[in-house]
C-alpha cells in the first residue's frame, strides 16, 4: 500500500471514532449521573521498527511514523452539576463514590440517584424498575406492601427511614481504580474482576440529582475540530489518488 494513503486512512478511522464518542456524549447531556467519555490516541510504530529482525523497507519512513491508532477510552469522573428536584427519593452524591445496585445482569455501580418504589415494594432505579438498590449488607431494599414514597426519607448519611423509623442504609462504595469500571448503559458501571470495592461513608444530598458532566459547548468544539481533521485526511487521500492517476496516465505515456 502507498505509505501516504495508509497514514491518511488511519487518520480517517480515528477521526470517525472520535466523532462517534462525542456524539454519544452529546446524546447523554440529560442522562442523570452520566460520565463523558474521553477519546485517546496513540502512535503506531512503523512496520520496519515493529519487526524483529527488521523486515526491510526504507529507514526514511521510520521518521514519518506508522500512523495513528485508537487507544483504550477513558472516562471523566468529575462531579456533575447538582439539580434540586425536591423529590425525597432523589439522592445526589457529593464527592467520590457510587451507589451499589443489582440489575438482572448482575451487580453494578452508578452515580444516578433517581429512585422509586416498584409494585413489590422494592427501592429501584426510576429508569428501570428491575434494577434494585442495595443496602450496606448487599441486600435489596424492600419495604413490603402498604408503604408509599411519601413515607420514605433518606438522610445525608444514607440512612433510609419509613415514617421516621430507620430500616436500611444505602450501600455507598468507592473503587480503588476507576479504570476497572466498564459502562454497560443506563448510567450503570460493571466492575471488572480487578476492581477493589470498599464501603465508604459518602455525603449525600437528598432531594437533589447529579446531572451529566458533559459540557455542550466543549463537546461541540471538539466535534468541529474532529470534523476538520476528518476533512483534511479525506482531502489528502483525494490528492494522493489524483497524483497516482497522473503518474500512471500521463507520466507513463511521456516515458
Amino acid at each position: 500500500m502507498i505509505y501516504g494513503l495508509y497514514l491518511s486512512a488511519t487518520g480517517i478511522v480515528t477521526n470517525l471514532h472520535q466523532q462517534d464518542v462525542i456524539a454519544n456524549n452529546l446524546a447523554n447531556i440529560e442522562t442523570q449521573g452520566f460520565r463523558r467519555q474521553l477519546v485517546s490516541f496513540m502512535e503506531r510504530q512503523p512496520e520496519g521498527m515493529m519487526s524483529h529482525p527488521r523486515a526491510g523497507g526504507d529507514p526514511f519512513f521510520d521518521l514519518i511514523g506508522g500512523g495513528q491508532l485508537i487507544a483504550p477510552s477513558r472516562f471523566d469522573y468529575s462531579q456533575g452539576a447538582l439539580e434540586n428536584t425536591g423529590n425525597p427519593l432523589d439522592v445526589a452524591m457529593s464527592g467520590d463514590g457510587f451507589f451499589e445496585v443489582e440489575s438482572p445482569n448482575g451487580r453494578h455501580l452508578t452515580r444516578s440517584g433517581s429512585f422509586m418504589l416498584n409494585a413489590n415494594g422494592d427501592l429501584v432505579m426510576s429508569n428501570d424498575n428491575a434494577t434494585k438498590i442495595l443496602d450496606a449488607d448487599g441486600r435489596a431494599i424492600n419495604f413490603g406492601q402498604g408503604v408509599s414514597e411519601d413515607d420514605i426519607e433518606i438522610n445525608q448519611m444514607g440512612q433510609v427511614a419509613v415514617r421516621g423509623i430507620p430500616t436500611a442504609k444505602l450501600s455507598t462504595v468507592v473503587v480503588d481504580d476507576k479504570k476497572n469500571l466498564k459502562p454497560t448503559g443506563d448510567s450503570l458501571l460493571k466492575p471488572t474482576d480487578n476492581a477493589a470495592i470498599t464501603q465508604s461513608e459518602v455525603k449525600l444530598m437528598p432531594g437533589f440529582l447529579e446531572r451529566s458532566n458533559v459540557e455542550p459547548a466543549t463537546e461541540l468544539t471538539r466535534m468541529m475540530s474532529a470534523q476538520r481533521q476528518l476533512e483534511a485526511n479525506a482531502n489528502m487521500l483525494k490528492y494522493q489518488d489524483q497524483s497516482l492517476q497522473r503518474l500512471v496516465n500521463e507520466v507513463g505515456k511521456i516515458g
